[in-house]
């Protein structure tokens, strides 16, 4: 009787599991039916090609032998390939001995390298710099830099920034995301390939009083053309009666004409007039750093108080946005900057390498003059730093790159490290060819 029970009551078991895993099938089958029939990325469509990345991507698939990229704003020796500068290699080995730690930096990065890079633009007399009243934090090259300004500002009631036209590709983007509108302010006259002057002035003066201004400290960037001392005085005189806010892009600092503080003077200029100036700075060009990601972003107050306001508020943007910034390459600047042998070292190479540009510039312009060419190419030697504004149109620059496998981007900026003089007389030759 017992063993009949038993044998009952595991049947019953039996019975009530076959159950139970048949609910759970069929619940997981009703679960399954309920998902989506496609990817949740579905939706999502294929983005352009970055303008200038984009072209490094086609290039590598091109496999003709004399193809040429002139696209990427990146130095070449006349070899064609990256320079890392001795410099540099010395401020390694400087580091390296030392054995430093890997711990995180602060929100704001390495007090050294904020210290000396401010020294670098300002100069080491600046006024607010020696009284304390000059916000600065490091910061993810220029473009962060960027970033963390457009937000900033965006937070405290700016609602739009005037860039110049044309200006940077990505300044565009960087300020629109940051939550601002772009406006725009005529700089370059493309007929005439020239600074467009007396245009850019009447644009100053019709700003609302209060506007950001962005301005590249030298060597604009896509052009090549910066106004003379004299216009960046009258420029500063209009910020003034405007109340503009002058905010600084200086990316090619001692990289433009080889001298450092030429390259600062109007970014000085405006201090001493008065400005409480706004500067972003990126250390990729001038130091060969591309791919360490070093800049600075800094702020002038009224007074010291005012300075730590505004630095408190700059950590508040970057902490939830990186947190904090890498340190090799800020130690690598440090390095270089605080030490005599070292930074006259930087400033040589450095005007080795804006010497090496301004020869090739010759040397294109030339290569077209012998090629036959009618057109006027005196911009390409008036133009300086890393770009030639060449004013070759889409399709010119289109045929360049189909039939002549030179590629550059399509507003027709070169980017002179490409050049080289085992193919300056090829690439004068193709664009002679196209705009023939």
């Amino acid at each position: 009787m017992i063993l009949h029970n038993t044998a009952i009551r595991s049947i019953q078991c039996l019975k009530t599991a076959t159950t139970k895993t048949t609910v759970i099938r069929s619940t997981a089958r009703r679960c399954l039916s309920t998902l989506p029939a496609s990817s949740p990325w579905s939706s999502f469509p294929m983005a352009p090609p970055d303008p200038i990345l984009g072209l490094s991507e086609a290039f590598a698939k091109d496999d003709y032998p004399q193809k040429v990229i002139l696209g990427v704003g990146a130095y070449r020796g006349d070899d064609g390939k990256p320079l890392v500068l001795q410099c540099v290699r010395d401020a390694e080995e400087i580091i390296m001995g030392q054995k430093l730690d890997h711990e995180y930096a602060g929100i704001v990065g390495e007090p050294k390298f904020i210290s000396h890079a401010l020294k670098f633009a300002y100069g080491d007399s600046s006024a607010p710099l020696i009284e304390n009243r000059v916000a600065g934090v490091q910061t993810l090259s220029g473009t962060g830099g960027l970033r963390v300004f457009g937000e900033l500002v965006a937070k405290f009631g700016h609602k739009h920034i005037y860039v110049p036209n044309p200006t940077w590709g990505n300044h565009i983007p960087i300020f629109t995301n940051a939550g601002l509108e772009v406006r725009k302010y005529r700089y370059y006259d493309s007929k005439l390939s020239s600074l467009d002057f007396d245009n850019m002035l009447k644009d100053l003066e019709d700003m609302p009083k209060g506007s950001i201004v962005l301005l590249h400290a030298c060597a604009h960037n896509p052009t090549g053309m910066d106004p003379t001392l004299e216009q960046w005085s009258t420029i500063s005189q209009i910020c003034k009666t405007r109340s503009l806010l002058p905010f600084f892009d200086c990316a090619y600092q001692c990289f433009a004409s080889g001298d450092a503080d030429q390259d600062a003077q109007a970014i000085r200029l405006f201090v001493s007039d008065g400005h409480q100036i706004a500067l972003v700075q990126s250390f990729s060009k001038n130091f060969g750093l591309y791919g360490q990601r070093v800049g600075a972003l800094s702020v002038i107050g009224a007074d010291e108080d005012e300075a730590k306001r505004v630095l408190s508020q700059m950590k508040i943007v970057i902490r939830p946005m990186y947190s904090n910034p890498p340190r090799h390459g800020a130690r690598i600047v440090s390095a270089i900057l605080e030490d005599a042998r070292l930074r006259g070292d930087f400033v040589s190479q450095c005007r080795g390498m804006a010497d090496r540009i301004n020869v090739m510039r010759g040397e294109l312009r030339g290569g077209l003059e012998r090629a036959g060419s009618n057109k006027n190419w005196e911009h390409v030697t008036k133009q300086i730093g890393m770009f030639a504004y060449s004013g070759l149109s889409k399709e010119e620059c289109e045929l360049l790159r189909d039939k002549h496998h030179v590629y550059l981007t399509l507003d027709g900026r070169i980017s002179m490290a490409g050049v080289t003089t085992a193919n300056v007389d090829y690439i004068a030759n193709a664009i002679h060819d196209v705009t023939k």
